[in-house]
């Protein structure tokens, strides 16, 4: 059972109620902030404290590795924190390999005179967010800078998991022919954050879509969908998927800007600020890859699994030529290539 949100702080905030360099300097504070803060979080008396851990995997099985780090301003937002943030979307990379999250590192970089509750409150998020995933923090570390150097908190995660299927999910095996699908509709979480951050009042409540993918990802799979490829739509948005997926897999892929699931609140904040919904960054939302074939098989299972809004919205049309080509909502052909910077930074 997931133990029920506490801002009880565990560290005697009487004499800390903020970070101090003391928090990192390897002594008795640093020590206790572990111990009675970390560890009673995320492993109890299961969980020691030592230079790394020792993992057991299942004999035979194909492991995947990936690492992230998170620098989120506004560290709290609608629909988030950068606690859950950091968890999900390391458990998120992993699922794009077609794997199940088992462990994960957890690494803070604290900044002198961070309140403590407000770091428990993020401790809290990790500790939720590790429990709905069912995924152990088997190892960390902690490091505190000087006031005015870190933003109140950067997390860095790195996460181990386990395939135990057949299938080999790279955008190298993307095929001519396979449908293009995504679970949701998109920008959300960038557009809540940046309106956080701005200060940005809006007339309906936008959340962020930060959310674990692995359930979804499993019920393709469970359902005998034969994904070819996975990518997650976070930095640079769906644009910037596809473009990557266009160049592993040497297809040109076709999307229809009339058929991509974009809410009402996203797409109007966008129409005000001169945004693109398609470069917009989600943190709960994939495009995965499949034989036409298997499209109506894929789309009920993830609404079995809770997608919002599981869509076709294109094509990978021929093999042999790397780029993306939109067809409009006035119909017209483009090109959707990248963009040369960020529309919007900061925002995991």
């Amino acid at each position: 059972m997931i133990e029920p949100f506490s801002l009880a702080c565990p560290i005697p905030i009487t004499n800390y109620s903020h970070v101090t360099l003391a928090h990192g300097g390897g002594g008795r504070l640093m020590h206790d902030l572990i111990r009675k803060m970390f560890l009673s979080a995320f492993g109890g008396d299961n969980t020691s404290p030592h230079d790394g851990a020792v993992l057991d995997p299942p004999t035979g099985a194909r492991l995947a590795f990936t690492t992230d780090s998170y620098v989120v301003s506004p560290i709290f937002f609608p629909g988030g924190n950068i606690g859950e943030l950091a968890i999900y979307g390391t458990v998120n990379d992993l699922a794009m390999c077609g794997a199940r999250a088992s462990w994960l590192s957890v690494g803070f970089i604290l900044e002198e005179g961070l309140p403590m509750e407000r770091l428990w409150q993020v401790v809290r998020s990790i500790a939720f967010a590790t429990q709905r995933c069912g995924v152990v923090v088997a190892t960390g570390d902690t490091k505190v800078v000087d006031r005015g150097k870190g933003d109140g908190v950067y997390i860095n995660t790195s996460g181990i998991g386990v395939i135990d299927h057949d299938l080999d999910i790279r955008p190298e095996c993307v095929r001519e022919g396979d449908v293009i699908l995504v679970n949701g509709d998109l920008g959300r979480h960038g557009i809540a954050v940046m309106a956080k951050r701005e200060g940005l009042e809006l007339d309906v409540e936008l959340e962020s879509d930060c959310a674990p993918l692995w359930e979804q990802v499993k019920s393709l799979i469970d359902a005998g969908v034969e994904v070819h490829c996975l990518r997650d739509l976070t930095r640079g948005g769906l644009s910037s998927a596809l473009n990557e997926i266009a160049e592993g897999s040497h297809c040109r892929l076709f999307v229809d800007e009339t058929k991509v699931p974009v809410s009402t609140a996203v797409k109007s904040v966008c129409e005000l600020l001169g945004l693109d919904p398609l470069y917009v960054a989600c943190e709960g939302r994939f495009v995965a890859f499949l034989p036409e074939r298997h499209a109506d098989t894929a789309i009920e299972a993830l609404r079995q699994a809770g997608a919002p809004s599981p869509s076709v919205i294109g094509i990978a049309e021929k093999a042999g030529e790397t780029e993306v080509i939109l067809k409009s909502c006035i119909g017209t052909r483009r090109p959707l290539d990248m963009l040369s910077g960020e529309q919007l930074p900061r925002i995991c």
